[in-house]
C-alpha cells in the first residue's frame, strides 16, 4: 500500500487527512485529539489487549480499539461519547480490582498511568471488590524490583524486552485470571538471562517494574529531570538524570531526542550512577613526585606539566618506542582520533591501542 496516498476522515466532528496504513490511534495523536492508552507503546507490535483506547467507529458493531484499527475512506470517529466512557470507565475499573494498587507506597505514584486514567475518568472507587494475586514481590537483585500484584498485564514489557532490546526474555505464562508475565520457567530476573538493561522498567506503566536503588529515594514531582549524555562509552546515548538534593535516584533513556539511543539504554548507562557520589572516586589530580612517596593532590597545570616532563625524559633517554598508550571506549570517536595522533605525530610512536579491541 502507498503511505502517500491521503485518506479522508472524520473524527469527533473534524475532518482529517491521513496517510494509508495509519491507525485511528496514529491520526488522533497526530492532530491534538486525546485517546487514552495503557499498552500502546511505540515502536512495537499493536496489541490491542488493554481495550483502554476503544472509540465509536460509525457503522462498527461494536467499540473499536484505536491503536490497532487503520483509517478507512470516509470513516466517522467518536472518541468522546457515554458508551466510551462507560466502556473505559469498566476496563480501567476491573484492572484497579484486580490487582494491589496501594498508591501510599507505590514508588510510581503521581507518575503511574493508571491512576492517571482512573483521575481522568473521575472513578472514585471501583464497582468491583478489590482481589489482588498475592504474589511476592521479587527483590533478589539490586537493580530491578517486581510487585506483580501491580501488573495489569499490557505486554509493554514483553515487547520492549523482545522487539526492542531482542533480549527474548520475558513473555506470559498460565492463562484467565492466573496468566503472569516473567522469564521462562518462572524465574526472577537474577537467575534468568535477563541483562537488566531495564527496557522493561522503563515501559511499565505502573509499579510493577520500578528501580530497587530508587526506592523510599524521592517521588517523582521531588525530582529535577536533568538531560545529558551517557559518559560510559563514545555512543552518545541520550538519557534523564532524575535528582533530588543532588543526588541521582533513577535514570532514564531519553526518546525525545531520537538517536543515537532512541530511549534504550545498557545496564551500565541506566543502573551505574553509583560512582558518581562514591568516596573514593577521584575529583583531583594526584602526583608521586618521588619514587615511594604518597600520592599528592595536585592542580590540573601542575598534573599536565608535569606528564609533559616525565613524558619528554623517557623519550630522551629510550627512544619513542618505549612508550605506548592505550585509549578509552567512554572517550567519543574525535578523542580517540586525537589521542591516536598525540601518540604518533607527537610522541613519534605507533604504539598506541584501545581497550575495547583488548
Amino acid at each position: 500500500m502507498d503511505r502517500r496516498i491521503l485518506i479522508n476522515l472524520k473524527i469527533d466532528g473534524k475532518d482529517i487527512a491521513a496517510r494509508a496504513g495509519q491507525t485511528i490511534l496514529d491520526v488522533a495523536r497526530e492532530n491534538d485529539i486525546y485517546i487514552p492508552t495503557l499498552c500502546y507503546l511505540a515502536g512495537t507490535t499493536k496489541a490491542g489487549a488493554c481495550r483502554v483506547c476503544l472509540v465509536e467507529v460509525e457503522g462498527a458493531r461494536s467499540l473499536v480499539a484505536s491503536c490497532c484499527m487503520p483509517v478507512s475512506p470516509g470513516m466517522v470517529v467518536k472518541t468522546n461519547t457515554e458508551k466510551v466512557r462507560a466502556a473505559q470507565k469498566m476496563i480501567v475499573e476491573l484492572l484497579w480490582s484486580s490487582g494491589d494498587h496501594n498508591c501510599l507506597t507505590c514508588e510510581q505514584n503521581g507518575n503511574c498511568e493508571l491512576q492517571n486514567l482512573i483521575y481522568w475518568l473521575k472513578i472514585d472507587k471501583p464497582r468491583f471488590a478489590i482481589e489482588a494475586p498475592r504474589y511476592n514481590q521479587e527483590n533478589t537483585n539490586i537493580m530491578i524490583q517486581r510487585d506483580l500484584n501491580k501488573c495489569v498485564l499490557c505486554g509493554r514489557c514483553i515487547r520492549a524486552c523482545n522487539e526492542i532490546q531482542v533480549n527474548e526474555v520475558l513473555d506470559f505464562s498460565l492463562r484467565g485470571s492466573h496468566a503472569k508475565v516473567g522469564p521462562a520457567f518462572d524465574e526472577d530476573y537474577i537467575n534468568s538471562a535477563c541483562v537488566f538493561c531495564g527496557e522493561c522498567l522503563q515501559v511499565c506503566p505502573t509499579g510493577a517494574i520500578t528501580y530497587t536503588q530508587g526506592k523510599f529515594a524521592g517521588r517523582p514531582w521531588e525530582m529535577e529531570k536533568v538531560r545529558t549524555t551517557c559518559a560510559y562509552c563514545g555512543v552518545g546515548c541520550q538519557m534523564d538524570l532524575f535528582v533530588k538534593d543532588g543526588k541521582i535516584i533513577k535514570v532514564a533513556g531519553n526518546s525525545d531526542y531520537g538517536k543515537p539511543n532512541e530511549g534504550s539504554l545498557c545496564v551500565k548507562g541506566r543502573f551505574g550512577m553509583d560512582f558518581i557520589a562514591h568516596p573514593d572516586r577521584l575529583t583531583k589530580p594526584l602526583i608521586r613526585r618521588a619514587k615511594g612517596e604518597e600520592l599528592q593532590e595536585a592542580s590540573w597545570d601542575e598534573a599536565y606539566s608535569f606528564i609533559a616532563e616525565k613524558l619528554a625524559a623517557i623519550k630522551s633517554a629510550s627512544g619513542a618506542d618505549s612508550i605506548a598508550g592505550l585509549s578509552s571506549a567512554r572517550c567519543t570517536n574525535e578523542e580517540n582520533y586525537l589521542f591516536q595522533k598525540f601518540i604518533r605525530a607527537v610522541i613519534g610512536t605507533n604504539n598506541v591501542d584501545h581497550c575495547a579491541r583488548l
